[in-house]
């Protein structure tokens, strides 16, 4: 008998080394091959500006014990209601000229139309972000119904996590539009598993979708996976959408402030009429106002600032639970932070909502104002009630 369980205990061993050895690599991927660069060191894509914010764990602690909390739901996190009610508007099919109307669908996925072209960023129509119809689920059904939605004629993607690549939308939306899809180096790769083409650029790298009309992608501060073993295999990005009048459209993506340089960057391609910035899963634990890789509302008024943007909407809140905070924290505090920064322009949408976005017009100039001094601003009973 003991010697079974010896046998046992052992072969237990060596399947676990196994596992560890083997399952790792097999599920690791080669998504791109090319030259090192500043942000590519031929195998993996890196901040520029470092990654050791978007390493650790968000609230400091272990990653593994962070996971178990979070899922278990054993941290108190704040209740957030198991549904939300939403009224959508069918959008116009087709927006020409300077005109520009945008409609928040939840997420991060807008769909922006003008010049004639239907632009959709990091569409999810799936209940689930996440793996194999698990993951957060949706409190919110998005603000068009698929079957409504005009015919979409470029697809911005920024980086490969799920609540960003829906591959399942993608193969939807490529099965019925065959859009445009631009995104990222080595996203591609990851797209074209189900059968759907996209064209990935390097930071940089601009793509003309009609004339008058550039798709560039541009620097943020984040970084990517779908398995955990292929940690930044592909590259993040924001976009710029350049426009022959009127004024730029910009999109962040997902992202964390990290040096705050990008958005001047991404400034430099012309005026920005219209900035989707997020501003939620910014909190693990009580108090906080930003982690490494998404920023917050504290940070994304600064990021508008910095863009110099005519107008701006919060995404990435409100649809699925991915984080700590309580499911209005990141709009309340959004608009504490405009107040004592003293900007306009940067508020939420309802979803399903088409909200015209008026040609650009140079904002009032607001001085910088430290992130000490923002945060000694926002230090106030109800900015402390927020959870």
């Amino acid at each position: 008998m003991g010697r079974r369980i010896g046998a046992l205990l052992l072969w237990l061993v060596i399947i676990a080394a196994l596992i560890v050895t083997i399952v790792p690599r097999f599920l690791d991927r080669i998504y791109y091959r090319g030259d090192p660069s500043g942000h590519f060191d031929g195998a993996r894509f890196f901040n520029p500006d470092g990654d050791e914010d978007t390493v650790r764990p968000p609230t400091g602690r272990s990653r593994g014990g962070f996971l178990l909390r979070y899922l278990s739901g054993n941290d108190g996190r704040p209740p957030w209601p198991e549904h939300v009610a939403v009224t959508p508007v069918a959008p116009p099919d087709r927006v020409e000229g300077a005109r520009m109307v945008a409609t928040w669908v939840g997420h991060a996925t807008v769909l922006v139309q003008t010049q004639g072209l239907n632009i959709l960023t990091d569409p999810i129509w799936s209940e689930h972000a996440g793996p194999f119809g698990v993951g957060p689920s949706r409190v919110a059904a998005p603000g068009i119904a698929f079957d409504q939605l005009p015919r979409i004629d470029v697809v911005l993607i920024s980086h490969d996590h799920y609540d960003h690549m829906d591959l399942s939308t993608l193969k939807r939306l490529w099965d019925r539009d065959r859009p445009r899809i631009v995104t990222s180096l080595g996203n591609d790769a990851v797209i074209g598993n189900v059968g759907v083409p996209a064209t990935a650029l390097d930071w940089g790298r601009r793509m003309t979708v009609k004339p008058g009309v550039d798709v560039v992608v541009t620097r943020n501060h984040h970084w990517g996976s779908r398995w955990f073993a292929d940690r930044n295999r592909a590259l993040w990005s924001s976009f710029v959408v350049t426009l022959p009048s009127g004024g730029n459209i910009f999109f962040a993506g997902d992202t964390g402030m990290g040096d705050g340089r990008w958005p001047a960057e991404a400034a430099r391609y012309g005026p920005v009429r219209f900035a989707m910035l997020p501003v939620g899963a910014f909190r693990f634990g009580p108090g906080q106002m930003g982690i490494g890789s998404h920023m917050g509302p504290v940070d994304a008024v600064e990021v508008y600032r910095r863009l110099g943007a005519a107008r701006a909407i919060p995404i990435h809140w409100g649809t699925f639970r991915l984080s700590w905070e309580g499911y209005d924290t990141p709009l309340r505090l959004l608009d504490a932070a405009m107040a004592c920064t003293r900007q306009v322009g940067f508020a939420r949408v309802e979803l399903g909502q088409p909200t015209e976005i008026a040609p650009y017009a140079r904002p009032s100039a607001v001085p910088e104002m430290p992130r000490a001094t923002l945060l000694r601003c926002l230090d106030t009973p109800a900015v402390r009630a927020l959870r």
